[in-house]
Parts: C-alpha cells; sequence; structure tokens
C-alpha cells in the first residue's frame, strides 16, 4: 500500500520527508523515493527496498530543498525496481501518486505519439507527462493537474511539485485518501495523519474531487467544478 509525505517551506525538508515515510513503513511496499526542488532544478534519489536504503543514499548524495515530495511504493503495474519508484519526472515536473489509473494504456499511446518518452511500465508516469502536456499549453500547475484529473479514470491520490514554482505543491483526490497538515511557516500533505504527527496536529481532509494548491503559509482547495471552497481544519491532541 503506497504511502505519499509532502512539504512546502522555508527551511530544508529532506528530513520531515524521510521521517514521514518511516512512519509510513506500516503499509508495506518495495521501494522509496524522494523529489526536492532546490536552486532551480529537481533532484531526485530512488531506491529499491527500504527507506533506510533511500536514507543511506541520502547521506551519500545529500540533496536538499524547501519543497519536496517521497513515496513509498507497493508494486501494481511494473515489478519493484527504481526506474518504477515514485516520483516520476517531466520535464520541470515531479509526481507522487497512490491508486490505479484504469485508462493509463490509451492515455499512454497518445502521449507517446505526441512525443513523450517513458522510462517505466507504471500507470502513474502518464499522469506526470499529462500535466506537462497542459503546461506547454501555458497552464499554471494548478490549472494542468485540473486539466489532466478530468481527463484520467480510476483512483489516485497525488501530488505534483515543479522546479518552476517553488513555493507550490499541488495535490489531487478521487477514490485515495489525502490529507493536508497545517504549520507555521510550513505546509504538508500526506496519505495520512501519522505521517504527519512529528510536525503538526492541525489537518484537512481532501473530500472527493478535492484538488488543493498548498504554499508555504497558505492553501486554497477547489472542488471537481473548479469552485473554491472551504473543508474544515480539524485539531488532534497525540
Amino acid at each position: 500500500m503506497c504511502g505519499i509525505v509532502g512539504v512546502v517551506s522555508s527551511r530544508n525538508v529532506r528530513g520531515i520527508l524521510i521521517e514521514g515515510l518511516k512512519r509510513l513503513e506500516y503499509r508495506g511496499y518495495d521501494s522509496a523515493g524522494i523529489s526536492l526542488v532546490n536552486e532551480g532544478g529537481i533532484h531526485v534519489e530512488k531506491k529499491q527496498g527500504k527507506v533506510k536504503a533511500l536514507e543511506d543514499a541520502l547521506l551519500i548524495n545529500p540533496i536538499e530543498g524547501h519543497l519536496g515530495i517521497a513515496h513509498t511504493r507497493w508494486a501494481t503495474h511494473g515489478q519493484p525496481s527504481e526506474r518504477n519508484a515514485h516520483p516520476h519526472i517531466s520535464e520541470d515536473i515531479a509526481l507522487v501518486h497512490n491508486g490505479i489509473i484504469e485508462n493509463f494504456e490509451s492515455l499512454k499511446k497518445e502521449l507517446q505519439a505526441s512525443g513523450y518518452q517513458f522510462t517505466s511500465e507504471t500507470d502513474s508516469e502518464v499522469i506526470v507527462h499529462l500535466i506537462a502536456s497542459f503546461r506547454k499549453q501555458g497552464l499554471s500547475l494548478l490549472n494542468s493537474v485540473q486539466e489532466a484529473c478530468k481527463k484520467i479514470k480510476g483512483a489516485y491520490a497525488l501530488v505534483v511539485i515543479s522546479k518552476t514554482e517553488e513555493d507550490t505543491m499541488i495535490c489531487a483526490r478521487h477514490g485515495s485518501p489525502l490529507v493536508l497538515g497545517l504549520g507555521f511557516g510550513e505546509n504538508y500533505v500526506g496519505s495520512d495523519v501519522l505521517a504527519l504527527q512529528s510536525v503538526t496536529n492541525r489537518f484537512v481532509y481532501l473530500e472527493e474531487g478535492d484538488v488543493a494548491c498548498i504554499e508555504t503559509n497558505s492553501f486554497s482547495i477547489f472542488d471537481v467544478q473548479q469552485n473554491e471552497v472551504s473543508r474544515t481544519v480539524s485539531e488532534y491532541t497525540f
């Protein structure tokens, strides 16, 4: 069962992401990966096996960034391997995804016909290329994710970052849970509250069809009709 963690902050977020992945290890997984935006670039590290292998690799190659996403993968489409691990990259965009995209084969053919090359066996890579295709049309990252969600069928919880929007995470939820965590000078997203308990006790649960734009000091949520909506902030004592 896959796990997602994302953070946007004014400080280095690598440690928060790794801690979040460790808290999601109970779900079971076969690979782990992380992507950080720093100095106009997207840096990625993936490892087959446990989060410890990813953590050790980051000690050798200590990438840093104020914006990042991380993922533990349980293989569905494609065997357990580093190339099938998340995050997936397309041009200036990185994505992590939980769920199954039912129409990925037809979308993959369309994208290949447009010149996109696939490096994994996953259905998830279709989503990041689809978002990149809308970016090429001049749409913002938020609008590109919204348009991509109209085309994909199936279940998904996804988080997207771009090196050109260094203070923004976009996330979307349909048929797979996703929760926002609210901090002070930083905000988070995770598969469940357990992933974020070390950094916050304030959470917003995304509802079916929601797309959220999360920044360092604010967040906005849009429903399936792309209308901005309010969702309840829940505060817990752990």
